[in-house]
Formats: C-alpha cells, structure tokens, sequence
C-alpha cells in the first residue's frame, strides 16, 4: 500500500519562563488521500469515515467538511498560495481516530510533482478550544529539498501559557520509512519551546494495526491527558495563563504562510 503507520515518539522541551521535558509514544499514519479509500476496503481493522478500530474522517483534517474530499480543499489552498499546478500526490501524516476518540495538535500534509519531489507542505494546528490554522510552505511550485527549514510568525493561539508574540522555526524532512519533523518556538530571541516527533514506518496492514492498538491504545486520548496533565503543573508552577486574544475568538480557521529560511 502507499498508505503506511508510523510508531514513534514525541517530546516537548520547554525553556522559559519555567523548564521541563517529557516524553511519549505515539502512533501516526501516512495516507496517500487518492489512494486511502481504496486501500481501506482490504482493511479489516481500519475504516474511511465510518467507526472501526483505526479511522479517519474527512471532517477531522483540512476543511473539516464531513462530505468534501481533502483533495478538493489541498488543491484550493495550494493554489491561494502561488502553486502553478496540482500536485501529482498529497499525503496526510496524522494521528487516527482509535475506538472514535480523536485530537490531532499537529497534522501535516507533504504535496509531491510526478518525479516524487516534494512541492508544499502544510503543517495543521489545532488547539483544545475547537480552533485550527494551517501554515502552508509552496515555493512557488519549485521543488523543495527533503530537508526543509521554514519560519512563520505566531499567529494561532495554541498554549493559553504561551504568548501570541513569538516566532517558530520548523525542521521538515521528507518523509520516507524514517518520519521527522521539529518545531522550535522562540520569543524575543530566546528559545521558549521545542517540539518533535520521530517514527518509523511499518506497512499499514491488519496485523500491525492491531500491532499498533497493543502498543499505543487510546493514542489521542493519551495526546489531550498530556497537555492537560502539564497545563495543570504550569499554572500550579505560577504560569501566566494567557487568554485566546479577543480578535481570534469568534475565529474557528486561519491560514497564513511559511517561508523557506
């Protein structure tokens, strides 16, 4: 299958105002978006927008709309930011849905031409209130290198004990039967927070998947207890809790660009 899982980790590395770092297991599939409804038909333990062990559903990515394909909506924002032409092939890296339980802080989404050059990439955020943003990187249709460096201003309010006032650096690297991506948030030049995450591939077949559900069940569900767990002892910590910003309330999606650096 063009379809694969990726068992891997993520860690989080905080610096200012207070420090801590920790570590998690996580559990992430790579989907061709032409292909996966065709591939999920051969799959006992996966399923395409209905409930199965593993699913993914067209309103939990992208334009969140329960009946439009990602490929309509991939196309349209890739053409908004000055890509000439559709991209040969686009793959979602998220975290599914495991027993319908589902939340995805960090989606990506890698656009490639017909020589299997990566084009764009789209890095989806969302937050814990409903919100979500998409940094997008094109390039103007020229091929980009498969390890990328990018940078974009803050302008999505993420951690209520972060600022709006910061900048992040992002590490991309295409991805192949190793997956990895780094994010390093810093304000006012000093380095506030580094985020990674790291997997390696295995075919996305019936027995790893049930493979994958022994090793990291309720793996979105362990995602939200994590940031909830540690927000918990940052405001016990004296964090400064920062309110969602009044002009993004009313806000539920956003879109601004990355640029290479």
């Amino acid at each position: 299958m063009a379809s694969q899982i990726y068992l891997g980790q993520v860690m989080h590395q905080r610096f200012f105002p207070m420090q801590y770092q920790f570590r998690y297991g996580v559990m992430s599939l790579k989907v061709d978006i032409d292909q996966i409804e065709h591939e999920a038909k051969s799959l006992t333990w996966f399923s395409l927008n209905r409930f199965n062990l593993f699913s993914l559903h067209f309103k939990d990515y992208g334009a969140r709309k329960k009946d439009q394909a990602w490929r309509i909506w991939a196309d349209d924002l890739l053409a908004q930011y000055g890509l000439p032409e559709v991209a040969h092939k686009i793959e979602l890296v998220c975290f599914p849905r495991f027993m319908n339980i589902t939340f995805n802080p960090l989606a990506m989404w890698y656009a490639y031409n017909a020589q299997g050059e990566m084009i764009a990439i789209i890095g989806e955020v969302s937050n814990t209130f409903g919100q979500w943003h998409h940094y997008v990187l094109t390039n103007q249709g020229e091929p980009l290198a498969d390890n990328v460096k990018a940078q974009a201003k803050k302008v999505f309010h993420v951690s209520p004990f972060i600022g709006m006032d910061c900048q992040y650096q992002f590490r991309f690297s295409k991805p192949g039967e190793l997956y990895k991506i780094g994010i390093y948030q810093t304000e006012n030049n000093q380095s506030v927070l580094t985020s990674t995450q790291v997997g390696q591939a295995q075919e996305l077949t019936n027995k790893n998947l049930i493979k994958a559900a022994i090793k990291h069940p309720f793996n979105t569900l362990k995602v939200l207890w994590m940031i909830h767990w540690w927000a918990i002892k940052i405001w016990v910590k004296g964090g400064k809790f920062h309110s969602t910003p009044k002009q993004l309330e009313k806000i539920d999606y956003s879109h601004t660009e990355m640029n290479l650096c």
